[in-house]
C-alpha cells in the first residue's frame, strides 16, 4: 500500500511488554479499536520472529527493529509505511539497543520510541538516558519537519509533571520524575512538539503504567509515562485522545495501557 492522505488518522502507542506473550490481546485490540497506525514498544522480539504475517492478515503492514530478549519497537500501519529509519539517523551516535524506529504513514512522519529507563538518579544509565533524549532531538532535526505533520510517541520513561504520578511526594528523588529528566523532555518538545493528551486533559490524573505488584492498577497508583507528542499543525487537528484502561485489565495484560488519539485531515 502506498502512503497517502486519509479522512482521519487514528494512532496509538502501546508498550506491550513482550509481543509473544501479548499477541492475542494485540490482535483482539486491533480488531476492536481499529487504529490506522499502532506503535509498539518492548516487543522483546527479533526481526525474524516478529509476527508480520499475523498483522498482514488483519490488513496491516509492519516494520520492526528488534534485538530479541530486550527492547524492540515496531510500527504497524494500514495507511502505508515509507522512508523507514532504524535507530538514529546517520551521523548521530548509534544506539546498540533497539529503541527507535521512524517511518511515514499516511502522510504523517511517525517515530516510535522506547526511552531508556535510567535505573536510578545519578547512575550511568541515567546519564545515558539524558544523552539519548538529546540524540532523539538531533534525530528529529534529520528526519522530520516541525512545521509539517509528525508524531513522536511511545514509552518515554518520564512523567512530565506532578500530575502524572500517583504521589509526587513518594516519587520525588527517583528516576522518571527527576528535574533533569523532565528538562530533557521539555527540551525535546521545544523542537516543536505538543503533548496532546495534556492539552485535552489538563487537570486529569490519568496514567498509562501501573506496577504489577500490590494491586497498583486497582488502587490507581500509576504514572503517565507513555506520551503522544505531535507537531503543532497536527496537534491543532486533534479530535480526541484517551487512555484505554480496559486493555490493562483481564488475563496477562501488559503493565502499560494503550494511548489512542484521532486527528482530522489538513485543510
Amino acid at each position: 500500500m502506498c502512503a497517502g492522505t486519509v479522512p482521519t488518522v487514528r494512532v496509538a502507542t502501546w508498550n506491550v511488554n513482550s509481543l509473544k506473550a501479548r499477541m492475542p490481546r494485540v490482535e483482539e485490540w486491533l480488531a476492536q479499536v481499529g487504529p490506522d497506525v499502532l506503535c509498539l514498544q518492548e516487543t522483546k522480539s527479533t526481526d525474524k520472529a516478529f509476527p508480520a504475517m499475523a498483522f498482514s492478515s488483519l490488513g496491516y503492514e509492519s516494520v520492526h527493529h528488534g534485538e530479541g530478549r530486550w527492547n524492540g519497537v515496531a510500527i504497524v500501519s494500514r495507511v502505508g509505511i515509507d522512508d523507514v529509519v532504524d535507530g538514529f539517523a546517520p551521523g548521530i551516535e548509534p544506539d546498540p539497543e533497539a529503541r527507535l524506529l521512524t517511518a511515514t504513514c499516511g502522510g504523517v512522519r511517525v517515530a516510535t520510541v522506547y526511552v531508556p529507563n535510567g535505573r536510578h538518579v545519578g547512575h550511568e544509565q541515567w546519564h545515558h538516558k539524558l544523552g539519548w533524549m538529546e540524540r532523539l532531538r538531533a534525530h528529529l532535526d534529520a528526519t522530520a519537519d516541525p512545521t509539517g505533520d509528525a508524531l513522536v510517541l511511545g514509552d518515554f520513561n518520564v512523567a512530565p509533571d506532578d500530575r502524572d504520578v500517583w504521589d509526587p511526594t513518594a516519587c520525588h528523588g527517583g528516576t522518571h520524575v527527576s528535574p533533569e529528566e523532565r528538562d530533557a523532555l521539555r527540551s525535546l518538545c521545544e523542537w516543536g512538539l505538543v503533548d496532546v493528551f495534556r492539552r485535552r486533559h489538563q487537570e486529569d490524573r490519568l496514567f498509562t503504567w501501573w506496577d504489577y505488584r500490590a494491586g497498583a492498577f486497582h488502587k490507581h497508583l500509576g504514572m503517565r509515562i507513555d506520551l503522544l507528542l505531535a507537531t503543532a499543525p497536527l496537534a491543532d487537528r486533534l479530535s480526541w485522545v484517551l487512555v484505554d484502561r480496559n486493555a490493562r485489565k483481564g488475563s496477562q495484560p501488559s503493565d502499560h495501557a494503550p494511548l489512542v488519539a484521532e486527528f482530522t485531515p489538513a485543510g
